[in-house]
């Protein structure tokens, strides 16, 4: 086990420094000038302003010059000033990224717990009542819009049925919790103020839940075809003839041998929430990255673009290992290959 997490973190080492690199360069490819775009009309007409915002931001520079600066700066923690809040990226992505996280968490939890428990019912009842429905809704779920879905359920659950609060993470009455994670359900746990948890997680389960919608489509389809390709195996059938109790059959055959292509799936999944949440964020005014991000880019501020998109490769880089460690877990022979 040792050798395979080795192997698997040098890996995830030179995958991050190709993010780094692919980040840098797509980055400085957008067509604009970053000094038309963060300069005024007025101070644009003076070439000494121009080349003083190019020289303090490093525009100046050869490409390989600004690459080789930016890596020797992010080895120790520093993504550079945002051009447009005048503080340092990392500063502003310890704001930002812990709303994205925690919804993106929330929905990745919810979409396992229902998409696997709907997958499973489905593979169970197979060509009955329960996995038609199942099926049809888990089509739904992967052929609805998000943006439609969450314009929609603003609508109905707030402004129609008035069961879900506002927009925003708390109430505009509360005070954040005592800051920890940056979570406010887990800071708001952690400091015993329920009251302020539960405006947190009231807030939260409706753009979480629009979120997962696709996500629980997509792991049901996956659970249902893992679990009837397990249930066809023979070693399924011989633990059948012995006379075990179906839940013992269920869950220690069937499932650890489905939940392999079920863990790619969920991997894969909690990148594309990260990057899902920026419409979601926008409709339920949730100040996570999405919305960093999309000021970002509007105004050419390449350091915050850069900081984002190094972020999110990271998260998927760290995803990725935690995948490749759970198949070690579940399956031995691949610590093995």
């Amino acid at each position: 086990m040792t050798r395979f997490l080795a192997r698997r973190l040098a890996v995830s080492v030179l995958l991050a420094v190709g993010v780094t690199l692919i980040t840098f360069v797509l980055t400085n490819l957008v067509p604009g000038d970053p000094a038309a775009a963060n300069l005024g009309q007025q101070a644009l007409g003076d070439p000494a302003i121009v080349q003083q915002f190019r020289e303090d931001h490093g525009l100046d520079r050869s490409l390989p010059e600004q690459y080789a600066t930016y890596m020797g700066n992010l080895v120790q923690g520093d993504l550079g000033e945002s051009q447009q809040s005048h503080r340092a990226v990392a500063d502003d992505l310890r704001e930002f990224v812990p709303a994205t996280f925690e919804l993106a968490g929330a929905a990745l939890l919810l979409s396992l717990v229902v998409g696997v428990a709907f997958g499973v019912i489905a593979a169970l009842r197979r060509d009955r009542f329960a996995d038609q429905l199942l099926r049809i809704t888990s089509l739904g779920g992967v052929s609805v819009p998000t943006f439609w879905l969450a314009l929609l359920a603003f609508y109905l659950f707030f402004y129609k049925f008035k069961i879900a609060p506002g927009s925003g993470r708390l109430a505009p009455a509360m005070t954040p919790p005592p800051h920890v994670t940056g979570l406010y359900t887990v800071d708001a746990a952690l400091a015993g103020q329920w009251d302020v948890f539960a405006s947190a997680v009231g807030h939260l389960w409706l753009p979480a839940l629009v979120l997962a919608f696709y996500t629980i489509g997509l792991l049901t389809r996956f659970t249902r075809s893992a679990v009837l390709e397990v249930l066809g195996q023979d070693y399924v059938r011989a633990a059948r003839a012995k006379g075990l109790p179906g839940r013992a059959v269920l869950f220690r055959y069937t499932l650890r041998s489905a939940l392999v292509p079920v863990i790619t799936v969920a991997g894969l999944s909690f990148g594309s929430l990260l990057s899902g949440t920026v419409l979601v964020e926008a409709i339920y005014a949730w100040p996570g990255v999405g919305e960093y991000a999309y000021k970002s880019a509007t105004n050419l501020d390449l350091p915050a673009v850069m900081g984002v998109g190094l972020v999110v490769g990271a998260i998927y880089v760290v995803v990725n290992l935690v995948v490749d460690v759970l198949y070690g877990v579940i399956d031995p022979r691949v610590r093995h290959a």
